[in-house]
């Protein structure tokens, strides 16, 4: 199994200088690959020290000068702020660079304050992505971007430079509500999966997007990418502070950045499904729904750890991880011992797991599970 590391550059609260941040987190991707990971992944966001990742293809440029096999990700690029040919730019050089290593997280935007800053309207990011997602796909494969949409209107360019392989097999795009999963599965790109619902309701969307897949592309979809945030310790009692610490706070700082109390998105085209969540957040408060956004995450002992990601392996026939050790308001030192605990005691246990039997159809899955 492919096992990868994923850094957010956060600063919350700013306790520290950006400067210290990025120092710190640099040196982690640094030697991420002599540590056992098999890529490299950050977030695409702006503006505040929730994630201070505005430029990702840049940053992994910086990760492959670093590095000789090592996999390089973004989780995720968001297409609806910025243009397509920008963005299929990038990837190109990025691919060049790096010899083939790079592979392309995409995803619609949730950040109300993001979109106002870019000034573009949230109801339309759900048909921009589609639009910009479709031209980019057939870009990075043919090195020619045109397209005439609603929102794109792309008279025909040449880009360069030209593609150095297939980005095929290397896209990966997250998906939080129902229609967004299905929106992926027609785009024939693989499901990234970032817990923010119960896990029940996370294995009915792979059940449909596997469905839809299977039905549009007349083959099994890929096996999908799951995030985790994982605090570890050898000493029980630590790692449960490490959870009520740390991976708390990286929840409280997830539901204020993307205001998941707002009620106002029910009104928002494409987003009533975080108008939902905020009724639910509103009816049982705003902590209740931390904690249960930091038990979604994985904390424990080693062996604890290995379980439950193994356990997760089995549910979704997970096809590989992106695994964060530093986040929230997690000391460096702290991060830097979450971080090396994790890549001796964890890491090698789980790239051991197999995972090179083909993808099953959903009617094989069906069966499996009964």
């Amino acid at each position: 199994m492919d096992v990868g590391l994923g850094l957010t550059f956060q600063n919350l609260h700013d306790r520290v200088s950006d400067i210290d941040v990025f120092r710190h987190e640099l040196s982690l991707a640094a030697k991420a690959e002599d540590m056992g990971f098999d890529s490299v992944w950050t977030p695409e966001h702006h503006f505040t020290g929730y994630m201070m990742t505005p430029n990702v293809p840049q940053f992994l440029s910086w990760v492959a000068a670093k590095t000789k096999r090592i996999k390089l990700g973004t989780t995720v690029t968001v297409l609806p702020w910025q243009n397509p040919v920008r963005i299929a730019e990038s990837f190109l050089l990025l691919d060049q660079l790096s010899e083939g290593r790079a592979i392309l997280g995409i995803g619609r935007g949730l950040g109300k304050e993001e979109f106002d800053g870019f000034q573009v309207p949230m109801r339309e990011a759900r048909k921009r992505f589609r639009e910009y997602a479709e031209a980019l796909l057939d870009a990075l494969e043919t090195g020619v971007m045109e397209y005439e949409g609603e929102y794109l209107k792309q008279p025909r360019v040449e880009l360069r430079p030209r593609p150095y392989s297939s980005y095929r097999g290397r896209v990966f795009a997250s998906a939080v509500s129902p229609e967004s999963v299905k929106l992926m599965a027609n785009l024939d790109v693989g499901l990234m999966i970032i817990a923010q619902k119960p896990w029940d309701r996370v294995a009915e969307d792979v059940a449909s997007y596997r469905d839809r897949f299977f039905a549009m592309q007349g083959r099994p979809a890929p096996k999908p990418v799951v995030v985790a945030f994982v605090a570890v310790n050898e000493d029980q009692e630590r790692a449960r502070e490490m959870r009520d610490k740390y991976l708390v706070e990286y929840a409280r700082s997830t539901s204020s950045f993307y205001q998941f109390g707002n009620k106002e998105f029910e009104t928002i085209e494409g987003y009533e499904y975080y108008g939902a969540l905020a009724n639910s957040v509103e009816k049982h408060g705003i902590e209740k729904f931390n904690n249960f956004l930091a038990d979604l995450q994985i904390w424990g002992r080693p062996e604890e750890v290995l379980e439950k990601l193994k356990a997760m392996v089995e549910r979704f026939d997970v096809g590989s991880f992106i695994i964060y050790t530093q986040f929230g308001d997690m000391p460096f030192e702290v991060g830097q011992q979450n971080y090396e605990t994790f890549a001796r005691t964890v890491l090698p246990h789980l790239k051991d797991i197999d995972v090179s039997a083909p993808a099953l159809a959903p009617q094989q899955l069906q069966a499996a599970v009964a």
